[in-house]
């Protein structure tokens, strides 16, 4: 049962990454973005939020799963879907951005690639081979119009 994993889990991933970047601001306090930081981190979390909403709603309207590993019953091409294959994941990269910027700890930036690799890693190339097993040259078309992120 891969689903009791907690590593199957991409908000696991995502909260690791926020108690890291916590942690190194902590670890490594520094006085850089300011307010300006704090405001563009605000910004970036509910972005990030509200991406993934508009994702999970989008999906729901498809009746198709939003969980990682199970069977898509839809390709969804529309709301969010138009912009990026990956608006969920492309949230959690917002939320940690802009959640290192309202905590001012520029020495964790790094962690938002390197989530984005784990991502694209554990669930996204597992994501897309599914998509492309199940609906073929639809899935090749959309993916050769939409970017993986942005």
């Amino acid at each position: 049962m891969a689903w009791l994993n907690p590593l199957a889990w991409p908000p696991v991933w995502l909260a690791v990454a926020l108690a890291s970047a916590w942690a190194a601001d902590r670890l490594v306090g520094l006085d850089l973005f300011g307010a300006a930081g704090l405001w563009t981190g605000r910004g970036l979390v509910v972005l990030g939020l509200a991406l993934m909403l508009w994702a999970a709603v989008t999906m729901q309207a498809a009746r198709t799963t939003v969980i990682p590993g199970r069977q898509p019953a839809a390709l969804v091409t529309s709301g969010p879907f138009r912009l990026s294959r990956n608006p969920i994941y492309l949230g959690d990269l917002l939320v940690l951005a802009g959640m290192i910027l309202i905590w001012d700890a520029p020495v964790a930036l790094p962690l938002v690639p390197v989530l984005g690799a784990i991502l694209a890693q554990r669930f996204i190339g597992p994501e897309e081979d599914r998509l492309r097993a199940a609906f073929g040259p639809a899935f090749d078309a959309w993916a050769g119009r939409v970017r993986r992120w942005l």
